[in-house]
């Protein structure tokens, strides 16, 4: 967006009788969505300029700063609209928890009962394909990003989290030696399970660093292209 003059990119937006438009946020991170507010063109500019969401209240009729009292605030890593213009996707760096009610995400509350819905996730694991494969590191990225926020009592990742990060690397570094003596006793079932343990450590540590798997993955790809041989 800091391509277009504001002004510009605001005449793209289809704004409601209200002047409003909603706006989906989602975590950087994770990919978690986390809320959904309403921006009007001064919230929207205040957003561009600050680097920090603005919205409107519908209940107050006054613009708020997402985290002004609370310090959960958002720091925008990017901004879209979609193909109509009639919504905004805002992706963030979120400081604290995006609800009210100190939840991690606004939308905690699952509809059940849905016709077909527990066949489809039953049967997601057995699905082919790279995507698929891999499924279950974004579920645990999601996972271990509520934890950061939440810290629900008795669990193993907010003890992590609230030992902080030395505690966290100490794991990560003993992990890594489990996984060295697995391989060396050829036991696979041992590596196995290390290796499953030495993977969750590394993403909570990624979360305390604030670093996504997405970057991870965007530098193996780097060298990859880096290193692929080119073709005369």
């Amino acid at each position: 967006m800091s391509a277009n003059p504001i002004e510009a990119v605001a005449e793209q937006i289809k704004w409601d009788e209200a002047g409003l438009v909603p706006a989906i946020v989602q975590d950087q991170i994770s990919k978690e969505v986390l809320m959904m507010a309403y921006m009007n063109r001064e919230s929207l500019a205040k957003s561009v300029e600050t680097g920090e969401t603005w919205f409107w209240s519908r209940s107050r009729s006054e613009l708020w700063h997402k985290g002004a009292t609370s310090g959960h605030t958002q720091r925008i890593v990017s901004m879209h609209y979609d193909c109509d213009g009639d919504t905004l996707l805002v992706l963030v760096q979120q400081q604290g928890p995006a609800c009210h009610t100190g939840r991690y995400s606004c939308f905690y509350n699952e509809i059940g009962g849905i016709a077909g819905a527990e066949s489809i996730r039953a049967e997601a694991p057995k699905q082919e394909g790279a995507a698929d494969r891999f499924a279950m590191l974004s579920q645990l990225e999601s996972v271990i990003a509520r934890r950061y926020v939440e810290r629900p009592e008795g669990a193993y990742t907010t003890y992590l989290f609230e030992k902080g990060v030395d505690k966290i690397l100490k794991k990560v570094g003993e992990e890594s030696a489990e996984v060295i003596i697995a391989a060396k006793n050829k036991d696979n079932d041992e590596l196995r399970m290390e290796t499953s343990d030495l993977i969750f450590h590394l993403m909570v540590l990624l979360r305390d660093r604030g670093l996504s798997l997405d970057e991870v993955m965007a530098e193996l790809g780097h060298r990859h292209n880096k290193t692929k041989p080119t073709s005369k």
